[in-house]
């Protein structure tokens, strides 16, 4: 489930190159990173886990929510857009293969926020300047801060009935 009980969006977008969409397509491959981002010490109006201390660090999956050919050029090597048509579906799949693959980490999901500070903490806050990403950031911790964090890939099944491949248009 989605976080802040609001719904995902109707429809998600991953933009990337045409060879790791074909992948995700074909195998429901995806790849979860650590986070870019250090996470600050929690505020008075963050929530927890998600507000953890700066020790914790995340793995995250990226998408958008939105359709927007401009990305093409912000967003490197992508070279196709992924459309997730049923985001519910996808959401759960997710979050059941990280449920699997990550047994003691705890998962999220919830839309970034841009110029301000997100009541789900650093890892779900973003720069202005990047706001046209419109970006929906499933996201996982560690539940001890003792574990390492390291890129994995999770595998959730062939979805090609609830999603397609859009190439770049030239």
């Amino acid at each position: 489930m989605s976080s802040q009980d609001l719904p995902r969006p109707r429809k998600l977008y991953r933009y990337a190159p045409q060879a790791t969409l074909q992948r995700s397509l074909s195998a429901g491959e995806f790849r979860l990173r650590p986070a870019a981002e250090d996470v600050r010490s929690a505020a008075n109006n963050q929530i927890l886990p998600f507000g953890a201390p700066a020790a914790a660090n995340f793995l995250t999956l990226s998408l958008s929510s939105a359709w927007d050919e401009r990305l093409f050029d912000e967003i490197p090597d992508a070279e196709a857009c992924l459309v997730i048509h049923d985001s519910e579906e996808f959401g759960e799949r997710i979050h059941k293969a990280a449920r699997l693959a990550l047994p003691n980490w705890t998962g999220i999901d919830a839309s970034v926020s841009y110029g301000v500070t997100s009541m789900l903490g650093m890892a779900f806050a973003r720069d202005r300047a990047l706001a046209r990403q419109k970006e929906w950031l499933f996201a996982w911790r560690p539940m001890s801060t003792a574990m390492s964090v390291h890129a994995i890939v999770i595998a959730i099944g062939n979805i090609e009935n609830i999603a397609e491949l859009r190439p770049r248009a030239d």
